[in-house]
């Protein structure tokens, strides 16, 4: 079940679900897993930025990453991303000898020049080794590294295990098209192109060539329907199903609050438990869920999926 340059659908990002002391949720994380494959997901990502893994032990990122690639049945990518090639190889080598369909990578805030970039993935494609498929994280506005698209048709082209990009440069449209532009003058094989930043661009990075989504939306069955719908052709019903969940989807956006209002919403569905972080972690106010709940009800006017309990 590894991944390939073909690969499409929703990989939704997961976060990792935690009790008030601090303590990985296992439960919640089985609840998690469930409700990803009940909303017709292609693949789930776990150990991403929102999963909070720079504040994982080693131990605990593979025995999270273990316990979804055990229960879920589809291609779960893991995200490696590492100070040193050192430790991600050892995270590396572990999620993959328990199943993992591959491994995502990050670029360190450090590099500045595109050989620089270019370099870093090299190497860390060595430190992986060639039999692992792995991920590009194109994210420039959380990581400060620029990729332009001649950088990332270097990187696909010296690295046969580099088959997937997750895209969310932002304005990032045009990136899209020229990355579909090379392939289709044969100056770069096929790579599979999913989307990130909530979904907040997904109604039209499908229609540039986006294979689909990863992300970690709140509404990830949304996100289903939606890359559905674009593969069939029904735009105006795409852009409808989106519009409707644009406010909550802006609002998911907010850096520094973005995770809080997800596990918040994801409480409110029955999935989690508890909307706890490790710290260090941006909180809600009371005023801040108000604000939530009264999205949640203003959506649930447009999609029954939004109507909560209580």
């Amino acid at each position: 079940m590894k991944i390939s340059n073909d690969a499409r659908g929703v990989y939704a990002i997961a976060p990792t679900p935690f009790h008030d002391d601090g303590a990985v949720d296992e439960k919640s994380l089985d609840r998690l897993t469930d409700f990803y494959l009940e909303s017709g997901v292609t693949g789930i990502t776990v150990l991403g930025q929102l999963g909070e893994a720079p504040k994982l032990e080693h131990s605990e990122a593979l025995a999270v990453a273990s316990r979804v690639i055990s229960r879920a049945g589809v291609p779960v990518v893991v995200g490696v991303s590492a100070p040193g090639f050192a430790a991600m190889r050892a995270l590396s080598d572990a999620v993959m000898d328990a199943g993992a369909a591959g491994v995502m990578i990050a670029p360190p805030a450090s590099l500045r020049t595109d050989d620089q970039i270019i370099g870093y993935y090299r190497n860390a494609a060595k430190a992986i080794g060639p039999d692992v498929p792995f991920v590009i994280q194109d994210y420039p506005l959380t990581f400060s590294v620029v990729m332009a698209p001649k950088v990332i048709r270097a990187i696909v082209a010296e690295n046969p295990g580099c088959v997937m990009l997750k895209h969310e440069d932002w304005p990032g449209l045009e990136k899209i098209s020229a990355l579909r532009g090379f392939e289709a003058d044969g100056s770069m094989r096929r790579l599979s192109i999913l989307c990130g930043n909530g979904g907040l661009f997904l109604d039209f990075e499908t229609e540039r060539g986006a294979d689909g989504a990863m992300t970690g939306y709140c509404f990830p069955d949304m996100l289903v329907e939606l890359v559905e719908l674009a593969a069939r052709g029904e735009r105006n019903a795409a852009h409808d199903l989106f519009d409707a969940h644009l406010p909550l989807l802006r609002y998911e956006q907010q850096p520094g609050v973005g995770l809080a209002v997800r596990k918040y919403v994801f409480m409110r569905r029955g999935i989690l438990a508890s909307e706890a972080q490790r710290a260090p972690a941006g909180s809600l106010s009371a005023a801040a869920r108000g604000e939530v709940d009264l999205l949640l009800s203003r959506l649930a006017a447009k999609d029954p999926r939004a109507r909560m309990d209580g």
